[in-house]
């Protein structure tokens, strides 16, 4: 592989902390919320819609804002990041790999993640590029910037239906995390058995992929 691109959240960051500040903003306990995230992935539904069973009628897009006018929006630090991200993109890049992070986050996201320095080649975000997943053209995005064939290049993420599928739909190779609530949950489905190049536990094992490459 060329270039590899990473999806964001539960791929390089966790998201306690992102779904327990709506928690706590929403007045609500945390494994309230947790809870009902885990429903509605389980039914395949959009992640925000937990957000909607708490507080029926809501405008998340309004409320993101009112969060950020308090004082109490986005937050990223280096305990957000997971332990094998840090030395399994240098060692990506150390092997001449392109590191790309691009995923479903707000522009302020895109900013926050660029500001913890990681050892990659780009940082972008949905939000910035105006095209979320699994739209085709956030693909057609990536590899605009990937520099690399279709084939050379390596999307990895947790979620079959906004990672896995449209990527493998765009002629990228791909690789299936088993992180998180959507990577579990759908780690040994046939479908995502039979459209992952590569089923991985760890970051750590893209580099042993690189070195053999």
């Amino acid at each position: 592989m060329e270039t590899m691109v990473f999806d964001v959240g539960e791929t390089i960051t966790r998201d306690d902390r992102y779904w327990a500040s709506w928690a706590d903003w929403l007045e609500v306990p945390r494994h309230t919320l947790s809870a009902l995230v885990g429903a509605v992935v389980a039914e395949g539904r959009d992640h925000g819609d937990a957000l909607r069973l708490v507080r029926p009628g809501i405008d998340v897009a309004a409320e993101y804002h009112a969060r950020e006018a308090a004082g109490r929006g986005e937050a990223l630090g280096e305990d957000d990041l997971y332990d094998d991200v840090r030395p399994a993109l240098a060692g990506l890049r150390a092997r001449g790999v392109r590191v790309i992070v691009a995923g479903n986050q707000t522009p302020r996201a895109g900013e926050l993640l660029r500001d913890l320095d990681l050892p990659a080649d780009l940082i972008v975000t949905s939000g910035e590029w105006g095209v979320a997943k699994p739209r085709p053209e956030f693909f057609h995005r990536v590899l605009e910037v990937a520099r690399a064939a279709p084939e050379r290049i390596l999307y990895v993420g947790d979620h079959p239906a906004n990672d896995l599928y449209p990527a493998k739909a765009a002629g990228l190779r791909t690789a299936h995390l088993r992180r998180g609530p959507w990577g579990h949950l759908w780690a040994d489905a046939p479908e995502v058995v039979a459209a992952a190049d590569w089923r991985v536990d760890s970051l750590h094992e893209l580099v042993a992929l690189a070195e053999q490459d």
